[in-house]
């Protein structure tokens, strides 16, 4: 079974669409690095997270060595993105990224990486969860002003599912 390493972003979306239960109740499990737990979720969401399904996770001696070092040498992502890159190259596990910047280093470095709309996408394949919902959801974070997703792929699915 495959690991889904989340970025901040792509939780921040779900909840935007309202689709956070109904992302974990698809049997796709989601977790974060211990540095974005504490730094970003502890205090807001995190224990609702938690309760849902999200796991936490900590960074061997060497992975955090290797996240700062990534950091370091791409300054533009931030520590807690480095974390989930850097975890997401362990056996079995996925990143789960809606930023861009962490898509692309991902990418160079061969990191397997997917994003929101996929999860959309899958969340729709299990059964779980209905065309309506998604359809709602989707356009809340659609409308949202700091929406990043492609228009055109938005619009696909929304033709598709409304």
């Amino acid at each position: 079974m495959t690991l889904f390493v989340s970025d901040s972003s792509v939780l921040i979306d779900l909840e935007r669409g309202g689709l956070l239960q109904a992302a974990f109740r698809c049997e796709i499990s989601m977790l974060v690095s211990d540095l974005l737990y504490e730094n970003e979720l502890r205090e807001s969401n995190g224990p609702y997270l938690m309760r849902l399904g999200l796991g936490v996770t900590s960074l061997s001696p060497d992975e955090l060595a290797a996240a700062q070092d990534l950091q370091d040498e791409r300054p533009a992502l931030s520590l807690e993105d480095c974390f989930a890159l850097i975890c997401a190259k362990r056996a079995d596990h996925c990143l789960l990224a809606g930023d861009g910047p962490l898509g692309k280093e991902a990418a160079a470095k061969s990191v397997s990486c997917r994003g929101l709309l996929w999860l959309l996408d899958q969340m729709l394949a299990s059964g779980k969860v209905t065309r309506t919902l998604l359809c709602e959801g989707l356009n809340q974070i659609a409308q949202h002003p700091r929406c990043r997703l492609p228009r055109n792929d938005v619009d696909i699915r929304l033709s598709a599912w409304c």
